[in-house]
């Protein structure tokens, strides 16, 4: 039987963004059953917690993720390999974290995101941004095949580092319907507005972590141009963890006297996502780059209309359910803002359409499109 070990690490550690991604899609292919010997690596240590959520039994290294990355990405060292952990020889390694562990399985896979951090270096931290150019670039060369989470980030790899088209295969996100659904129960939306001090004004809802790059410092200034300008009774509430020079944005609130009218909800329980998206009168995703843009088809699944930007995958993931604006231009997403808090029919409209849209992003999709790539790169 083919042997095939996937980088479970992200599923692990991060709660959103790419850890949801890798966890839906595990659990997919796992579901589709398709003949193979799966098998999950964790870099690092795992508590009895994570082995009992995991679908399968997971394979974790002695050696703390920290040292991992210190000893395999930056010394470049090759070893230990990923198969002294997941039990013997392996067919094929899917990294699907942006960067490729020591392995000499027969075939190598690795997922690269986005490039971020080629067209906006500002937007991370001088060592982070160091690391990926010098890691990812070397991941991509050592890989046999390569999965692209949108065409446009195939496109990017492509036309920034000359990766045959070929060795690509784009394998895109999905969200779990049963779960992102579109709640009208009063109660439920009463209950997570009192959660996250909300309050019972309308609101617009941004979420990301909190990074340059989510675009929060224009999107802030962007509201207090339209609420000036078409008397808007709502509130902009930012959900999501801080991650990194972050410190802009709460400038901006301040600068702009907005203390009351722009509500910071912090990191947002899955279990609470759909009702939050749900009350909400309209999703905005300003980003200046996304490699998917995962929330969009959250938002939309749940019947929220999305204000986005123009740029890299957004019109990919958010299709006719957007309003589309330029996320470098403060007056645009201004504009967009007042046209989408003021016009019902507007947001029927979009609503309707993107409803329709999201549902096609299904884990079974996903985990197919992924079922290709494996075979692809197995020949």
């Amino acid at each position: 039987m083919t042997v095939i070990a996937i980088d479970y690490t992200p599923a692990i550690r991060q709660q959103a963004g790419i850890g949801r991604i890798v966890r839906g899609q595990v659990d997919a292919l796992i579901a589709l059953n398709p003949g193979y010997d799966l098998r999950l690596f964790v870099a690092g240590r795992v508590t009895d917690t994570d082995r009992q959520a995991a679908p399968l039994p997971l394979h974790s290294t002695p050696i703390d993720e920290r040292n991992l990355v210190r000893i395999w990405y930056r010394l470049d060292v090759r070893y230990p390999r990923v198969e002294w952990f997941t039990g013997g020889p392996l067919d094929l390694f899917h990294a699907t974290d942006f960067v490729l562990a020591p392995t000499r399985a027969r075939r190598k896979l690795l997922t690269v995101h986005d490039l971020a951090f080629v067209f906006y270096p500002n937007a991370a931290m001088p060592s982070l941004h160091h690391y990926l150019n010098v890691v990812v670039p070397r991941s991509v060369r050592r890989a046999d095949g390569i999965v692209a989470d949108s065409h446009h980030t195939a496109r990017d790899l492509t036309e920034q580092w000359q990766v045959a088209p070929e060795r690509i295969t784009v394998v895109q996100g999905a969200v779990d319907h049963a779960h992102f659904r579109p709640v009208s129960d009063p109660e439920r939306q009463r209950a997570v507005r009192n959660r996250y001090a909300i309050g019972e004004r309308p609101y617009i809802l941004a979420l990301s972590r909190l990074e340059p790059r989510k675009n929060f410092a224009r999107l802030i200034e962007a509201f207090a141009i339209a609420r000036q300008e078409a008397k808007l009774p709502h509130r902009l509430v930012i959900g999501g963890g801080k991650g990194w020079l972050y410190d802009e944005i709460f400038q901006r609130v301040g600068e702009l006297q907005l203390h009351e009218h722009v509500h910071f909800a912090g990191f947002i329980a899955d279990a609470d996502l759909p009702a939050l998206y749900s009350a909400a009168e309209f999703f905005a995703y300003p980003s200046l780059y996304e490699g998917f843009g995962l929330p969009i088809i959250e938002a939309l699944a749940c019947g929220t209309p999305v204000l986005t930007a123009n740029n890299s995958c957004l019109p990919e993931a958010a299709g006719p359910g957007a309003l589309y604006i330029d996320a470098e231009d403060v007056r645009s997403i201004a504009d967009g803002i007042v046209r989408m808090a003021t016009d019902t029919a507007l947001r029927a409209q979009l609503r309707a359409a993107g409803t329709r849209h999201a549902a096609q992003f299904t884990w079974e999709r996903s985990a197919r499109q992924l079922l290709e790539a494996y075979r692809s790169v197995l020949g």
